[in-house]
C-alpha cells in the first residue's frame, strides 16, 4: 500500500436493535473524543428527576463535547425519558459502558438491555500516481458497535444481554465496614494476624530451661 494514499472513509452505523421504541426516545451517540461529563449533563437532565446543579446547564454542542442526539431537542420543563439508549463503535465502546454504569448507579431501578453488532467501514484509497495505471482500492472492514437501552419500565428478562436493576447499597456498605474495621468481617479492628507459628521474637522454648530452673532441680 505504499502506493496508495487513503481518499475517504465512510462509515455505514449498524441499525437500532430495539424495535417499537417510542419516537421521542433520546439516542446517545457516544465517540471516542466524547467528554463523559457532557454525555452524563445530557443524560441525566433526561432521566433525573432532580438533577444537579452543575447537571442543569444547557446541554454543549457535539462539537464541544462530543455528543450527538438525533431527533432530540432541549426544551424546558420536559419530561422525564422512561427510556434512553446509548451507542458506540470502535473505541467508544468503553466509554458508552462507564456512561451507562453511572447513570445506573445515580438512577435506581433501571433495566438493562445490551447488543452487540457490526457496522460497516469503506476506505477508498486512490494511487499516489495516476500515471502509472493503478485502479482506486475500495475496503471494507467490519467494526463492533455496541447498543445499550436503559429503562424505567420492566424489558424482557428472557432476552439475552438483559440485565435486572443492581443494589450498589450493600457493596458499599461492605466496603466500608472494611475501611473503618482494618480488615474482612470476623476480624477484630486494629489487630494483625501473626504469621510463622506463635511470634517473631525470642522466647523460652519448650525444652529451654534458665539457671536457677537448673539449680532447684539440682
Amino acid at each position: 500500500m505504499e502506493n496508495y494514499s487513503k481518499a475517504r472513509t465512510v462509515e455505514q452505523p449498524s441499525v437500532c436493535p430495539f424495535p417499537g421504541l417510542p419516537p421521542e426516545t433520546p439516542e446517545v451517540r457516544v465517540k471516542d473524543g466524547s467528554k463523559i461529563r457532557n454525555l452524563l449533563r445530557y443524560t441525566l437532565s433526561r432521566v433525573e428527576a432532580k438533577p444537579r446543579a452543575a447537571e442543569e446547564e444547557a446541554r454543549p454542542t457535539p462539537e464541544e463535547g462530543g455528543t450527538a442526539v438525533e431527533g432530540q431537542q432541549d426544551a424546558p420543563g420536559r419530561t422525564l425519558c422512561k427510556q434512553i439508549i446509548f451507542t458506540a463503535s470502535g473505541k467508544g465502546i468503553s466509554k458508552a459502558i462507564t456512561c451507562a454504569e453511572i447513570v445506573k448507579r445515580r438512577v435506581k431501578g433501571l433495566h438493562q438491555l445490551t447488543r452487540l453488532q457490526y457496522g460497516t467501514v469503506v476506505e477508498v484509497w486512490e494511487p499516489l500516481e495516476p500515471a502509472a495505471g493503478l485502479d482506486s482500492l475500495t475496503v471494507s472492514r467490519n467494526l463492533p458497535a455496541i447498543w445499550i437501552l436503559l429503562s424505567r419500565e420492566p424489558l424482557d428478562s428472557s432476552q439475552p444481554g438483559y440485565q435486572a436493576p443492581g443494589r450498589y447499597d450493600a457493596l458499599w456498605a461492605q466496603s466500608t465496614s472494611r475501611e473503618e474495621g482494618g480488615g474482612f468481617p470476623g476480624q477484630r479492628p486494629g489487630r494483625r494476624k501473626r504469621g510463622g507459628g506463635g511470634g517473631g521474637g525470642r522466647g523460652k522454648g519448650p525444652g529451654r530451661q534458665t539457671g536457677r530452673s537448673r539449680e532447684a532441680a539440682k
